[in-house]
């Protein structure tokens, strides 16, 4: 089955990208490069977990959710700077996602979808999602390092 091979290896990339969210310091939220900062990152992440259980598992969102990070960073007056409020919601977009995929019957998994961002497979849709969040560790790797630091004040 799809699912017994698929899950585990989200679970591993999931757990690694939880973790290091989990060692954020919560300043470090509202560094950015650009237009996107790292608080805004895990907030469209979230988001984006929840978008592809709705498009490609047929697990419509939870009544509610404001999705605020669809139209990108730019322009954006949103800050999300609360990181117990953007782990939560990762961890629930997370488990979301999972209750989705297990849900999905077996000969769905390669049965091509249309959507928004174009037609996908199911599990093509998994692949898309582990690449996005590995672009995004690798984005809020690079500003922590990267970005400027506001200087205390003395």
């Amino acid at each position: 089955m799809t699912i017994t091979t698929v899950l585990p290896i989200w679970r591993a990339i999931q757990e690694r990208f939880h973790k290091t969210v989990k060692a954020l310091p919560e300043q470090d939220l509202s560094l950015q490069l650009g237009a996107s900062s790292i608080g805004y990152m895990l907030r469209h992440n979230a988001e984006v977990e929840y978008m592809f259980a709705d498009w490609f598992f047929g697990k419509k969102m939870p009544e509610g959710l404001q999705i605020s990070t669809s139209r990108g960073a730019a322009g954006s007056k949103a800050t999300y700077d609360n990181l117990q409020e953007l782990i939560d919601l990762l961890e629930a977009s997370n488990n979301h996602l999972m209750d989705a995929m297990k849900e999905l019957p077996e000969e769905k998994w390669h049965q091509i979808v249309d959507c928004p961002i174009g037609p996908s497979t199911p599990l093509e849709a998994v692949g898309r999602l582990m690449y996005h969040t590995g672009i995004h560790a690798g984005q809020i790797s690079l500003i922590q390092k990267c970005a400027p630091k506001e200087e205390p004040a003395t």
